[in-house]
């Protein structure tokens, strides 16, 4: 259970130190940061899914070898789909909602066939750690809890986005002619 812990908390402390990094820089560049987002909620709800988790999964005992590897498996697919997603946002990606108005959405990498990648990545971290674990209660409780805040997140995000972009798509259509 110690490994299972620092596979997935060590890399939860190196995207919170990015996340941070970033964001300062949007907000320096003139981001806004969306008022009505779930984040203060999410701060609190990502790692303690995954500590609920882990607390099932001591109590309840390991579960069986192809269970577990299965899990881990799906775990770093999750893991590297959300830090593809990631390095394609660059700068721009942070674990709050802000947006510099004027930049272009990207739809490069996962952006290409997934409108939130991320995201897909998130959930398939918590289904990979819950299978890691033997979460079998709180698993799909703490999944289900997130997939709620996501979907709030989500909304907030698209309307953001789509007011910080719209001066961009106006002025790309002016200059073009269309």
């Amino acid at each position: 259970m110690i490994a299972i812990t620092l596979i997935i908390f060590i890399p939860m402390l190196l995207e919170a130190r990015r996340a941070a990094r970033h964001e300062r820089a949007q907000l320096a560049r003139g981001g806004i940061e969306a008022s009505d987002d779930v984040y203060k909620m999410m701060r609190v709800a990502y790692p303690a899914a995954f500590a609920a988790m882990l607390a099932e999964g001591a109590v309840r005992g390991s579960p069986p070898a192809a269970i577990v590897a299965a899990g881990g498996t799906l775990f770093v697919l999750a893991k590297t789909l959300k830090w593809w997603a990631i390095l394609t946002l660059g700068p721009s990606w942070t674990f709050r909602v802000i947006v510099v108005p004027g930049l272009p959405l990207v739809v490069s990498g996962p952006y290409r066939w997934l409108h939130h990648p991320n995201y897909v990545g998130v959930v398939g971290e918590l289904i990979g750690a819950a299978m890691m674990t033997g979460a079998l209660a709180a698993g799909p409780i703490v999944t289900a809890v997130f997939l709620a805040l996501l979907s709030k997140r989500i909304a907030v995000e698209s309307r953001l986005l789509e007011r910080a972009t719209r001066g961009t798509r106006l002025a790309n259509s002016l200059r073009d002619g269309s």
